[in-house]
């Protein structure tokens, strides 16, 4: 086949390697100039592979067989456009990597919590013993794991809307719709569009697969998914399968069969009038080693993709009670003078953020600011009177959060982040917990929120 690779990024890299891995031709177009992307450039090179940068001159003279395009480059971009009139096949270079995959899977998607789930069933899944690979948005591209690991190891998939959004075959065995707030709408357009891409995730499952979602969330209960899977949910209230909290407790709730009690993964759609239930209490919610509310709720979710594959309740509880959260995500950085600062850098809606502010019962001095993406601050109204005594507000929001939170608390303008971080020590009482969640993208000021966050953790270290 002749692949044309849109993007020389992570992905598109590897998309790249993987076609040139199975024989296929693959063409890489960039459309950033050449030195900026001197390292794509060079591993290009290395492994025989043709490409063009600063542009899509040559790729729009070419007739491909397939186009990989790599996540965030825009529906209306003309490049897209073209091929889309021409009628060739335009894929995410996770359906890409899909159809050279032979292992079995489990998919995490969701507006927020994403890789601290997928991040909690692989460390479940090695705590069992399964040989597991982590893949997809969290940071390794699928396509470098196809063909490359073991049939019998199972990969767990982070997966965004711009890669869900141009799958078609893409079925995992389980799939995890954690919930869906407004985000990514300058990429989908509108919120049903976004829905759309995110329910992709199990468009394709059969009754031999298994969905779990979130019961609380708002547009997830709004907009049930329609899926011919089994379905399980999560909550803090009673669920009719799934896992909720009862009385402090995480409880599972399983129907089964005489012939299917042993196997809750794999059951089929039988009549509630031939099933009966069975309920397990699996811990205390209390004993879950990572804070708040979400991530009682990425924990049930994790606990189920484990329990679809067999693991056991143990196995799934020591891992609960011993995890101590990702990089970038509610991680503390360290404590100076009795303060606490807490690197969330990876929260960058307003609905992460108003999970981090109501994940401690400490004051918070909260740092925020970026890009915004149409962000509407008034649901953290109450949170913010509650728990925060200071805002230091930073990048190109700035303003804006001034503006709408100086009538409810003290706010601060910051020129960038180390003065932010400065300021939130002088400001700050012993026991405050400096709180780093931005609630915006990073552009403005960093390539990522990796770098975001790496660099708030090197300010507060050049405090110490």
């Amino acid at each position: 086949m002749n692949v044309l690779i849109l993007g020389a990024g992570r992905s598109g890299l590897a998309a790249a390697k993987l076609a040139a891995r199975n024989g296929s031709a693959p063409f890489v177009s960039e459309f950033n100039a050449a030195d900026a992307m001197a390292a794509a450039r060079r591993t290009l090179r290395e492994h025989g592979i043709d490409a063009e940068f600063g542009g899509h001159s040559r790729a729009l003279q070419m007739r491909p067989d397939i186009v990989v395009a790599s996540p965030g480059i825009p529906p209306q971009a003309e490049v897209i456009r073209h091929f889309e009139r021409a009628g060739i096949p335009i894929i995410s270079e996770l359906e890409f990597a899909w159809n050279h995959l032979s292992n079995r899977t489990i998919a995490v998607t969701g507006t927020n919590g994403k890789t601290t789930c997928t991040s909690l069933i692989a460390a479940i899944l090695t705590h069992a013993g399964l040989e597991n690979y982590a893949a997809g948005n969290i940071g390794l591209p699928l396509s470098d794991l196809a063909g490359t690991i073991p049939p019998t190891a199972v990969v767990v998939i982070e997966t965004s809307s711009y890669q869900l959004d141009r799958i078609d075959r893409f079925c995992p065995d389980v799939a995890v719709v954690l919930n869906l707030t407004p985000d990514h709408l300058s990429y989908h357009g509108d919120m049903d569009s976004y829905r759309r891409a995110k329910y992709k995730i199990f468009s394709q499952q059969s009754s031999e697969n298994v969905l779990i979602s979130g019961a609380d969330d708002a547009h997830l209960q709004a907009h049930p998914p329609n899926s011919a899977a089994r379905q399980w949910q999560f909550g803090l209230g009673e669920v009719n399968e799934g896992a909720f909290v009862r009385e402090g407790q995480i409880v599972f709730r399983f129907y089964t069969t005489q012939q299917q009690q042993q196997q809750p993964a794999s059951a089929q759609h039988v009549s509630t009038a031939d099933r009966r239930h069975t309920e397990e209490v699996l811990m205390p919610s209390s004993d879950i080693g990572i804070p708040g509310v979400h991530n009682l709720y990425n924990s049930m979710a994790a606990a189920l993709a484990a329990r679809a594959f067999e693991v056991r309740n143990e196995d799934i509880r020591d891992c609960l009670m011993g995890f101590t959260g990702v990089e970038h995500r509610l991680e503390s950085v360290r404590t100076i003078a009795g303060v606490e600062f807490v690197n969330d850098s990876k929260a960058t809606n307003v609905n992460a953020c108003w999970y981090a502010l109501g994940s401690y019962d400490r004051p918070l001095i909260w740092i925020a600011g970026g890009r915004g993406d149409g962000n509407d601050y008034a649901m953290l109204d109450e949170l913010v009177r509650r728990n925060v005594r200071t805002i230091l507000s930073i990048g190109e929001e700035s303003r804006t959060i001034f503006n709408h939170f100086s009538s409810i608390t003290r706010c601060v303008e910051a020129p960038d982040l180390d003065a932010a971080v400065l300021t939130a020590m002088q400001l700050a009482d012993p026991a405050d917990i400096v709180l780093f969640s931005p609630a915006c993208k990073s552009f403005d000021m960093f390539l990522n929120f990796e770098e975001r966050g790496n660099a708030f953790k090197q300010a507060v270290n050049n405090l110490a």
